[in-house]
């Protein structure tokens, strides 16, 4: 039993964080707060952190009201989102902006807005539709067990934390790890995503299958 929550917790975190993936988005967090002072900066920071965590947390506790509204079974969502992720997997490996995350359009209207903490930042670049899916199929992988529910909702905090931290040093992690060393991170995080995906696509045809 011990050996299971730590393998879901691990898998979560793997899943959740890789997929927001908030190193990636630190160039764009640096185009978009360009003449902003640095105190205006780490509010951005911070308030990009705490709304991706809170739209996770919404959908993570929304999840299974939103598949009954729809009515949408699980497994169905889960080849669907790993499809998604998929996607959003072979642009990280290539070091490539992902139109599954943002658009270049998205990315322009936002360096032209005051606040670009929640909109564009947030939603759709870090708690996009690849994350909310995860979390979702996350959820639904839990299987109303307490103690895995609990890891996801940490899970989603902790990330959220991370998120600020990462964007409140983005222009020390710029520099320390500079354009190569980010795409590399972003590759390997993209090769985890891809893993994630396959998982879930893989999941989801088996529950088809032996469905009824």
């Amino acid at each position: 039993m011990t050996t299971d929550i730590a393998d879901f917790a691990v898998v979560t975190f793997s899943a959740i964080f890789f997929v927001v993936d908030p190193l990636a988005i630190i160039p764009t967090f640096l185009a978009m707060t360009q003449g902003d002072s640095a105190e205006k900066k780490r509010a951005t920071a911070r308030k990009a952190g705490l709304a991706t965590a809170i739209t996770l947390l919404v959908f993570a506790l929304a999840g299974g009201f939103i598949f009954r509204m729809l009515g949408i079974t699980l497994s169905a969502f889960r080849v669907a989102g790993g499809v998604l992720l998929f996607l959003l997997a072979i642009d990280m490996m290539r070091a490539m902006p992902s139109k599954v995350r943002q658009t270049k359009e998205e990315e322009d209207e936002g360096s032209a807005k005051d606040d670009v903490a929640v909109v564009p930042l947030t939603i759709p670049m870090l708690a996009g539709p690849g994350a909310i899916a995860t979390t979702m199929v996350c959820v639904s992988n839990a299987h109303g067990d307490p103690a895995k529910q609990g890891i996801i909702v940490g899970v989603i905090v902790v990330t959220g934390l991370a998120t600020w931290l990462i964007l409140r040093s983005a222009v020390h992690v710029e520099r320390s790890l500079g354009t190569t060393g980010l795409n590399v991170m972003t590759r390997v995080m993209g090769l985890f995503v891809a893993a994630v995906a396959v998982q879930f696509v893989v999941g989801g045809i088996k529950e088809l299958w032996s469905a009824p």
